[in-house]
């Protein structure tokens, strides 16, 4: 099965409709608003002068503003459309960044640049279906003394809806519309597989780096499962028989050696 083939096309179409969204808002981006959420620019801090390596970046709107806030920015993603339009808003916003289009796992065999730090956040592990090639990724991409960070959807969530917590070899296979509020109906072929908790952390730490902190949140900053309700000033939360669900965790490792 040619996985990447499948998930580049959905997400080739999935970004023509994202761009048009509400809930990226890319007008509104252009006038200065910032993608990030407080629980990424905590997790960071302060990105002045550092290099950032952002994989799986979709259209840009997340690296783009890491450069806005002074870091010297690469984002790299499958989709070819998704790397057209961040080069669009780039040259848009005048903003310097590099976009590189292709499989992260490929990107990293032929990568021979290193980074201060490199980030990845919501809803990136499912697409992968080898976590130890992607954690060599990061590995080999930082700098020693580097930092990986990563804010990801809980696979919890993903076990409350019927699929499977624990890996497999064998993928989802699924017809999905999109996430956005403007999606008209129409599906998509999509590849997944599901990764535990542990999967990540040894992925990570069999890739030679160091987990300094790891944390998870029942609140989430995007109304992106069913069962959401709001909770003013935190986010968004799903109660399991009166219990709050983790919906998103932190990672952040470093390269020591």
């Amino acid at each position: 099965m040619d996985y990447l083939g499948i998930n580049k096309a959905a997400w080739d179409k999935r970004t023509r409709v994202h761009v048009e969204s509400e809930f990226y808002d890319v007008n509104a981006f252009k006038r200065g608003q910032s993608s990030l959420n407080s629980i990424e620019l905590a997790q960071l801090g302060d990105v002045k002068g550092k290099s950032l390596l952002h994989l799986q970046c979709h259209f840009g709107q997340d690296t783009l503003s890491w450069a806005r806030l002074g870091a010297e920015v690469t984002g790299v993603d499958l989709s070819s459309e998704a790397i057209e339009q961040a080069n669009l808003l780039k040259q848009a916003l005048d903003l310097e960044a590099e976009f590189i289009q292709g499989d992260v796992v490929q990107f990293g065999r032929e990568n021979t640049r290193e980074f201060d730090l490199v980030f990845t956040s919501y809803g990136v592990l499912t697409w992968l279906p080898n976590l130890e090639d992607w954690a060599r990724t990061i590995a080999n991409a930082l700098k020693v003394g580097g930092a990986f960070h990563m804010v990801e959807f809980h696979p919890f969530t993903d076990l409350l809806s019927g699929y499977a917590y624990f890996p497999s070899s064998e993928p989802d296979v699924e017809e999905e519309g999109t996430y956005t509020e403007n999606c008209d109906g129409s599906t998509s072929t999509m590849v997944t597989w599901p990764h535990s908790m542990s999967e990540v952390i040894s992925a990570l730490v069999n890739a030679g780096l160091s987990i300094e902190s790891l944390s998870e949140s029942p609140y989430s900053p995007y109304n992106c499962f069913d069962g959401l309700e709001f909770v003013p000033g935190l986010g968004y939360q799903m109660l399991y028989q009166g219990q709050q669900v983790p919906l998103l965790y932190v990672i952040k490792a470093r390269k020591t050696a």
